[in-house]
């Protein structure tokens, strides 16, 4: 079996693609750039102390599950597995997410990428890949008992997603507004050891740019939280054109500054930019970061005071 129109977006950041795949599914309408403004998503960045590809993937998703809900959207975690689970616990979750499938409930799988599971066979489920191209990087199917595909590389959480009641977009703004000073401002609630959130995240960086940033984690982390600054700024266009009036030209000033830290981060993406410059560039971001979030305070404030329409 398959379920029908179930496909993932394209992005860097896997998790959203999965997120904006589903809400197409069930017809929620939302705009990649609310779906990451939303979800807060847009204004995480985290990075591990020698600068790993696994930034994106390791962080505390509980809150995260609670703005998806304002999305229209249940997250349900089905749990984490490893080298070492049973056979007997590879069957239950099997079990589950055939019983979700057969329900029309998308599922999803995060192993190394995050990936849409679409339906299975009598062998198989079956998976979406999140790019035309790379494909070997993201198996297409998980054979049922052994997991084969995912080979030694083996930590691996299924979800599973139910609909709610359709999102209030002022809801939607106010709650990733929220997120957003939260990440930068109380970042411990998200992080994990090893790993920086909000300032810590440039902290890090500057200090493992000199010996990993050549490395292709500097390469990745700066793809995924380059591709996330740019949806923030399209999420600030996106509320200047909803509520015109005292909204509008902060929205635009916001769009402005974070479309400069997603320029000034792809620019840090070069593995063969000198150290140095690569700090100084660091230095610089986690300066306009700061600065923007402020502005996202005040923002906060002039936009609770808002209804839509205004």
């Amino acid at each position: 079996m398959r379920i029908e129109n179930l496909k993932q977006h394209p992005f860097n950041t896997t998790l959203l693609g999965v997120l904006q795949g589903v809400l197409d599914h069930y017809n929620i309408k939302l705009s990649p750039a609310m779906t990451f403004g939303g979800s807060g998503h847009a204004f995480l960045i985290n990075i591990h102390d020698e600068l790993c590809p696994s930034g994106p993937y390791c962080w505390n998703y509980d809150r995260f599950y609670e703005l998806v809900r304002n999305l229209g959207l249940e997250m349900v975690d089905l749990g984490f597995f490893h080298a070492g689970s049973t056979p007997e616990e590879r069957a239950a979750v099997e079990n589950r997410l055939k019983g979700f499938l057969d329900q029309g409930l998308p599922c999803a799988v995060n192993n190394m990428e995050n990936q849409l599971i679409t339906g299975y066979d009598d062998k198989r489920f079956f998976a979406t890949q999140p790019w035309p191209t790379f494909t070997d990087l993201t198996p297409a199917t998980l054979t049922f008992g052994t997991w084969e595909e995912l080979k030694d590389q083996l930590h691996v959480t299924f979800w599973t997603f139910r609909k709610l009641a359709a999102p209030d977009q002022a809801t939607v703004i106010r709650a990733g507004l929220e997120r957003a000073v939260a990440f930068f401002r109380s970042p411990e609630q998200f992080s994990r050891d090893r790993y920086g959130i909000g300032p810590k995240a440039y902290d890090n960086w500057a200090k493992a740019a000199e010996k990993h940033g050549s490395s292709h984690g500097n390469w990745w982390d700066a793809m995924v939280w380059s591709e996330c600054r740019a949806m923030a700024a399209d999420f600030f266009s996106e509320i200047a054109a909803r509520f015109p009036g005292p909204a509008a030209a902060p929205a635009l000033n916001l769009s402005k500054a974070y479309q400069t830290i997603s320029d000034l981060l792809a620019r840090i993406s070069d593995k063969k930019m000198d150290a140095k410059e690569k700090m100084n560039v660091i230095a610089e971001l986690r300066t306009r970061e700061e600065a923007a979030i402020n502005q996202v305070d005040e923002f906060r404030g002039l936009f609770a005071g808002l209804a839509p329409g205004h």
